[in-house]
């Protein structure tokens, strides 16, 4: 089968052909029809998530998939043959990012028929962070004003959406084309950081979602109130810094949890969110889908899809 691998940290990934993997005895091969990219992969590639997971090299790249079930494993009792699913693997494993790729049994959700594989595999990693970052660790509560930084990208767009859905008031950074995406999301006020300064119009911000890091986080903190949550999903606060300001700060990673993916991809549906999604990549034309990514300009998730 083929599959996009990396046989060395820093390489560029590149497709190989491998045999078709096995599964265990509470593990399912998936025939993967999508396949999410997310910064995550960049670590991967680069080494740096070696400092979080344990990566075994040779690796297929993804941890975010949905396909149709090829194979159950002997103990595997939720699922059958032909059962479509969403996926959601350990960055140490990987995978997805192949015509098969396996999982376990509990990492697997049902695939609604309101989604399509593309639209399922764009949700687990950054629906996940932008859920729990905003509810689990900042704390999030109707009535409260959150900024959103990076509004228009994988995480900030699911963010706008849930913040929204919350009853909180969103303030949203955002960019070209992504300023009309995060207000078509449901952000009350968007700011295009090219041309306004975010620390000069937003003010008495309780929660800040930052998915930028640097000084948009370091300048973050004039814009809050005393008491407010800063989260961050992409560099470790300075909490020292944070305290000055009277707010507290933290770091939130996702990490596979089927049950809460399950209760998020519900959620999706039954509330009619938008799965934003900015372009679908058929594998063999992978390397446009990867530069685009490193990029860091995509308005929403970009997917691989198989042919």
């Amino acid at each position: 089968m083929r599959a996009i691998r990396i046989q060395n940290f820093e390489e560029a990934p590149r497709e190989e052909g491998i045999p078709v993997p096995d599964i265990g005895a509470n593990e399912v091969l998936v025939r993967v029809e999508a396949t999410a990219l997310n910064p995550l992969d960049a670590l991967v590639v680069s080494g740096i998530a070696r400092r979080f997971f344990d990566i075994a090299l040779p690796i297929t790249l993804c941890t975010d998939f949905a396909g149709s079930i090829e194979r159950v494993g002997v103990e595997v009792t939720q699922w059958r043959v032909g059962d479509r699913v969403i996926a959601w693997v350990d960055a140490g494993s990987g995978g997805g990012l192949a015509e098969f790729a396996v999982a376990s049994a509990k990492a697997c959700v049902l695939l609604p028929d309101s989604l399509s594989a593309a639209q399922g595999s764009a949700i687990p990693t950054a629906g996940i962070t932008a859920w729990h970052a905003l509810f689990s660790s900042a704390g999030l509560k109707a009535g409260e004003t959150v900024l959103i930084h990076a509004a228009a990208g994988g995480v900030g767009s699911f963010a706008v959406q849930f913040a929204r859905l919350a009853g909180a008031r969103v303030i949203a950074t955002a960019s070209g084309d992504g300023v009309a995406l995060a207000r078509g999301l449901g952000a009350d006020e968007v700011i295009d950081y090219r041309t306004q300064d975010f620390a000069s119009v937003a003010k008495d911000v309780d929660v800040v979602l930052d998915l930028v890091g640097g000084e948009t986080q370091t300048r973050s903190y004039k814009v809050m109130r005393e008491g407010g949550r800063l989260v961050s999903t992409v560099m470790p606060p300075d909490e020292a810094e944070a305290s000055a300001h009277g707010v507290t700060a933290s770091i939130f990673y996702a990490k596979p949890f089927a049950d809460r993916l399950g209760d998020l991809v519900k959620t999706i549906g039954d509330r009619d969110l938008k799965v934003v999604i900015d372009r679908e990549v058929p594998f063999h034309r992978f390397d446009e889908a990867w530069k685009h990514q490193l990029s860091g300009h995509a308005r929403g998730k970009i997917v691989v899809v198989a042919e």
